[in-house]
């Protein structure tokens, strides 16, 4: 286990000079002396994304530089990539026990520790993104939210979303239900409890583990993201079907989660900064993904000779009635229960009115040019 004496000495190289000038980490430039003689807050978050990866490790990054502006230099956050200073999906426990201050990741990483996490990133046939949006910020989503993480001493607020996800590269076409059966797929959360009751086998594997595993053939499928992650990893490299829609994921919400005792330390100014950054940067990434998704997707098709698919009716149908199973199993008491409820009648209501604006319109639209 890291300490958190060894974390914050990874990162503190060259601020012995700060005294006299203090770099913006997006600009470079220098803060004036008078911000420099007010107190100043540093904190480290460890992430689950690999290094250097656009939309989901770069959401990450813009959450320390809208901090950093917002306060005028006083409140730093030095991001870690996952593996940096503590593998990703150990990155909860750091932040619980207080060997880092924040993470930014996905809460269904932590089912471990509760089904209901799950609710918090996406659920099969759950949310889409401006739904999850919705419920957390208006329909009683954030208090629970709220409730779950505080037993774990975690303050956890939206920190970034990907809009709708793809169902994921398979190195053989998908006919019928029986394709899945002893199929080994890397699917997290709900989507791979559905994968187990099609038969299939749900392995666990970071972001940065994956390519290995479909080369070596350790899996023969994978989801991840959308086209615009799933291109810079390379997946179409190694998996010539790419199938869609995901959904396992129809609007994944990723997390900034902050140590309690940090969170509670800050003035309530500092909070309020740190929620407005997340906030930004959740309203950014939905629309960065949406376009870049839709970039990528060209170039997968038009240059790289993937050929999309569709799961077949009876598959999704499958699908639909084990996710259903799934959910339900998920809140069968205590805390996770008042999620579940919470979660499915925010839903309900939300589809009422998807049903009668986004999917009549998305139809007609097809209809034109």
């Amino acid at each position: 286990m890291i300490n958190r004496r060894n974390l914050v000495g990874a990162w503190a190289l060259g601020l012995a000079g700060a005294a006299a000038t203090f770099a913006n980490p997006k600009s470079g430039a220098a803060l004036s002396g008078p911000a420099i003689s007010r107190s100043r807050r540093r904190f480290n978050m460890v992430t689950t994304w690999p290094k250097g990866l656009p939309g989901l490790g770069r959401a990450a990054e813009r959450v320390a530089e809208r901090v950093f502006e917002m306060s005028d230099g006083l409140m730093e956050i030095k991001v870690f990539a996952a593996g940096e200073l503590v593998p990703p999906f150990e990155s909860f426990d750091a932040v619980a026990n207080g060997s880092a201050d924040m993470y930014h990741g996905a809460e269904y990483y932590w089912t471990a520790k509760s089904s209901a996490f799950a609710f918090f990133t996406a659920v099969p046939f759950g949310m889409t993104a401006q739904e999850i949006m919705g419920w957390i910020d208006h329909g009683g989503g954030q208090a629970l939210w709220d409730e779950l993480s505080g037993q774990f001493g975690i303050k956890c607020i939206q920190g970034a979303n990907t809009g709708h996800q793809m169902g994921g590269w398979f190195r053989k076409e998908i006919s019928s239900l029986n394709d899945f059966v002893g199929l080994k797929m890397r699917i997290p959360g709900q989507g791979g409890e559905v994968l187990r009751a099609l038969g299939g086998a749900s392995v666990a594997l970071a972001g940065g583990e994956i390519y290995q595993a479909l080369q070596t053939g350790a899996i023969d499928a994978t989801e991840w993201v959308g086209p615009w992650n799933d291109y810079a990893l390379g997946f179409h490299r190694e998996a010539p079907f790419y199938y869609g829609p995901g959904f396992h994921e129809p609007g994944a919400s990723l997390a900034v989660g902050i140590n309690r005792g940090v969170w509670d330390s800050l003035i309530p100014s500092e909070q309020a900064i740190l929620r407005a950054a997340c906030e930004a940067v959740n309203h950014t990434s939905l629309g960065e993904f949406t376009y870049q998704n839709s970039v990528h997707l060209d170039l997968l098709v038009r240059k790289h000779g993937t050929q999309l698919r569709s799961f077949p009716d009876e598959v999704v149908k499958r699908m639909s009635e084990a996710a259903f199973d799934v959910r339900a199993a998920s809140g069968k008491g205590g805390i996770e229960k008042r999620i579940y409820e919470s979660f499915e009648t925010s839903l309900k209501l939300m589809r009422g009115w998807a049903g009668v604006s986004d999917g009549p319109y998305y139809a007609a639209r097809a209809l034109g040019k």
